[in-house]
């Protein structure tokens, strides 16, 4: 196959952008003059960020978007066509971890970990495929954790959902010979994402496991790294951890 080297600012969708690792994604991906089509369930921290990427030359534009609708999936996916009339780029980055022990028996956060994590995925995905296909090039990144690559108490079903977007991803890789697959991987990162751990024993462990974290920053460079490669080169997977963190 010939290497093929497109326009440099690339049409981008990117879910969960308002904080954490999508808003760092956001940022370095406007400052790399790419056209962004964000997406978060909290509109007044995405629209803040928007204007202030707006006042620095970005174009960035931004829709509410919960991906347990998949409308909300495909508008973003609408809006992307009808603006620049393709898409290069989808980053299906929205996620939620609330950890537990299975014996505490929180079965309504098993079904928001799977329903948010793998279904908000394949929503992604589903939103933006056609598309590509249609154009025979694309690229989509599924972001996962180290969680997809080994469980840990308290987050069996968080490492399910991840282990899952993983075997999508590879899935939806050897399905196509012209659309690029990458499952971004990140160990400990400093995010919202333990939050909303209602389990007090998750807590504490969580508590213990972030005492080493990465930035989010960390996290979009190599998102950048994977996009910018040409169309013949696939970034397969990339685990990124902090040096000093045995996990």
């Amino acid at each position: 196959m010939s290497q093929t080297i497109r326009e440099p600012h690339k049409v981008i969708i990117l879910t969960g952008a308002s904080s954490g690792i999508g808003e760092a994604t956001a940022r370095l991906l406007a400052a790399e003059g790419h056209r962004l089509v964000v997406g978060a369930r909290r509109t007044e921290r995405l629209e803040k960020l928007c204007a202030e990427l707006r006042a620095e030359g970005a174009k960035i534009d931004a829709l509410q978007c919960d991906v347990l609708e998949r409308s909300a999936l495909q508008q973003l996916a609408d809006l992307a066509m009808e603006k620049y009339g393709r898409i290069d780029v989808l980053i299906n980055n929205a996620g939620v971890m609330p950890l537990s022990p299975l014996a505490a028996l929180k079965v309504e956060e098993w079904e928001l970990t799977l329903d948010v994590n793998v279904r908000g995925v394949l929503y992604g995905i589903a939103a933006v495929l056609p598309v590509m296909q249609a154009q025979e090039y694309g690229h989509i990144i599924n972001v996962a954790s180290i969680g997809a690559h080994s469980v840990s108490p308290t987050a069996a079903v968080y490492c399910a959902s991840k282990y899952a977007v993983r075997a999508l991803s590879d899935g939806l890789r050897q399905e196509s010979d012209k659309i690029r697959v990458t499952v971004i991987s990140p160990g400990v990162v400093e995010s919202e994402l333990a939050d909303i751990i209602s389990d007090e024993t998750a807590r504490q462990a969580m508590q213990t496991f972030r005492r080493i974290a990465l930035p989010p920053e960390s996290i979009a460079r190599a998102m950048s790294y994977a996009i910018a490669q040409p169309d013949d080169v696939d970034v397969s997977e990339i685990i990124v951890r902090p040096t000093a963190s045995p996990y």
